[in-house]
């Protein structure tokens, strides 16, 4: 049986979404502190980052338990309280770390796309 281009793009989104979601949350966490709905919003706004509450929030417990992230409650108004997530140092370093590999994998890809056939890969500046 054949698959559907939506079932294949599907399957892909997924597996690249679990390798590449650790690098969006700290890049999306760089300049701003948000609270954990706005946070999935800016996660879901995007079709290849959109992701659950339930995918979020163990993700989120551990990037805080790796000291990547750091959290806290804060009440604003008659609403109820809201945990703000915002990067630590060490997160700061573990994202430009994880940009680096980032952007070497999308070279590496792009090198591999543009050297079809039989004949030796040629990457970039050779």
């Amino acid at each position: 049986m054949m698959e559907t281009q939506a079932h294949i793009e599907s399957k892909w989104d997924a597996q690249l979404r679990k390798g590449t979601l650790e690098l969006v949350i700290l890049a999306i966490l760089k300049e701003r502190r948000l609270y954990g709905l706005e946070l999935l919003g800016q996660l879901q706004s995007l079709e290849t980052t959109a992701i659950t509450e339930g995918t979020l929030y163990p993700l989120l417990d551990r990037l805080k338990r790796d000291g990547l992230v750091d959290a806290h409650w804060q009440q604003e108004g008659e609403t109820r309280p809201r945990k703000y997530y915002k990067l630590t140092m060490k997160g700061e370093e573990k994202l430009a770390d994880l940009t680096i590999r980032w952007r070497k994998s999308i070279e590496d890809i792009e090198t591999l796309l543009n050297n079809p056939g039989p004949g030796p890969i040629r990457p970039k500046g050779d």
